[in-house]
């Protein structure tokens, strides 16, 4: 009951100001100054009692960013009824503008409350958004401000709004195709298209000299802030997807910036200057993108090459060896694992230090040995594995090799160790238990004191 109170009191408020309108002479202040503004303050308390957890800082910063749109507002209303000293309408206007920049932190983390953005996808959102800003200042804007004779602060106002009103629209629109769609991502959108409609509108009469306090255009503003604040009650777009901006937005946005400022730069004049603020934004985010691209893709191939690599030798590991396997089915050759002797007793006299550098060199001496185009990787502990392509008998020569490396002694630390290895060797013969075959001749090897055995 206390919710459907709450949910409806701002609507029921709004709806009276709208029939007022039909009403122009019982009109004054009571419902210009006090029942006006407290329609935004319903949205607040709304936004800030809505049921559910949303993490983040979205509902601070739009609770935040109505506030002060509604300071801004009762500042205006206060000085078209009193006289107040000091620039009101310039007050008025800053509090105005302080409400995008907390409006563009808040509306991406209510569209997707739980969800993390990555840094690429917060890029590719504000690139797509300045983009269409780029496009919707050189069209729009470029025929509006030339017939615009105010002072500089009302130029500069006329100016910024708009493209602040686009880029909240873009980037909103993009964050909700980005999410999937969802009843609170539309409410969302459709609040912050009504609320920057209404602006350009009211741009719009300004410059005709229509515009007078109390009209009801003033209402597209606050009833834009009450869906807002509705879509609160709503549950975000996180289990609906997470696919991600779609590439060809961001070519178009980076292509029409990069078009726009090379036609400013070869036909100055052409378009406004105000136009290079979005057009330059897009391409210096656009590089930027790019740059935190390619580190993040460097950065993917070294955790997949440390996947797949031993750390103490260099040498690829088990994994990427049994991948190796799994690739050597119809190949003539032979599958050998080498399980080092007389290791153990390094480890406990010397220490694992001294036991790491002996397998490193194990580990080269092995490398060195080896002809071109075998595999060899570390298994892990003191084993090793070789996938070696050729014939059965010319594998026994190579498993000998390897086995004649290690017939000198390691000189670690001052200290000259002596180790061996036992080598089991298995033919492929097409079939699944390569693997199993070479480590039953590696134990049989050891166990027997072969040297080296093949099965």
């Amino acid at each position: 009951m206390r919710s459907r109170l709450l949910l409806t009191s701002g609507p029921v408020l709004l709806g009276l100001h709208v029939i007022l309108n039909f009403f122009p002479q019982i009109k004054g202040v009571w419902s210009e100054l006090y029942l006006y503004n407290a329609i935004p303050l319903c949205a607040i308390v709304i936004v800030m009692l809505a049921p559910g957890v949303h993490r983040g800082f979205a509902r601070p910063f739009i609770a935040t960013a109505i506030g002060i749109w509604l300071i801004g507002s009762l500042i205006s209303s206060f000085s078209s009824y009193y006289t107040l000293g000091g620039p009101t309408q310039l007050i008025s206007n800053i509090a105005y503008l302080l409400f995008y920049p907390l409006a563009l932190l808040g509306l991406p983390r209510l569209i997707s409350s739980s969800r993390k953005f990555s840094l690429l996808e917060i890029f590719d959102a504000f690139i797509i958004g300045l983009g269409l800003s780029t496009l919707g200042t050189t069209i729009i804007l470029n025929q509006v401000l030339p017939h615009f004779k105010g002072t500089f602060d009302d130029t500069f106002f006329a100016t910024v709004y708009p493209i602040a009103d686009l880029v909240l629209i873009s980037l909103t629109l993009t964050t909700v195709m980005t999410q999937g769609f969802s009843i609170q991502g539309n409410f969302c959108a459709i609040g912050i298209v009504i609320f920057s409609v209404t602006d350009f509108l009211y741009l719009e009469m300004h410059l005709r000299g229509s515009y007078n306090f109390g009209s009801p255009i003033d209402d597209g503003w606050i009833l834009g802030l009450l869906i807002i604040s509705m879509s609160f009650w709503y549950r975000s777009s996180d289990a609906l997807g997470n696919s991600n901006a779609n590439p060809i937005l961001i070519t178009l946005s980076v292509f029409l910036s990069a078009t726009i400022l090379a036609l400013i730069a070869l036909r100055p004049g052409f378009f406004p200057h105000y136009v290079l603020i979005p057009t330059i934004a897009t391409l210096i985010l656009a590089f930027i993108r790019m740059a935190v691209a390619l580190k993040a893709s460097r950065n993917i191939g070294h955790e997949r090459i440390l996947a797949r690599t031993d750390e103490l030798t260099g040498l690829p590991n088990r994994r990427t060896l049994i991948s190796e396997i799994e690739s050597f089915v119809d190949k003539n050759g032979s599958l050998m694992l080498l399980d080092l002797d007389g290791f153990k007793p390094v480890n406990d006299s010397l220490g694992h230090a001294a036991g790491d550098k002996v397998l490193q060199q194990v580990a080269l001496r092995f490398s060195r040995a080896l002809p071109s185009g075998a595999f060899i990787a570390r298994l892990g502990g003191d084993e090793f594995g070789v996938l070696y392509e050729g014939s059965y008998e010319s594998a026994m020569d190579v498993a000998l090799a390897l086995r004649a490396t290690l017939s000198y002694p390691f000189n670690i630390e001052s200290q000259h160790i002596q180790i061996g290895v036992s080598i089991g060797v298995a033919a492929n013969n097409g079939a699944s238990d390569l693997l199993r075959r070479a480590d039953d001749a590696m134990y049989r090897a050891k166990r027997e004191g072969l040297g080296v055995c093949r099965i």
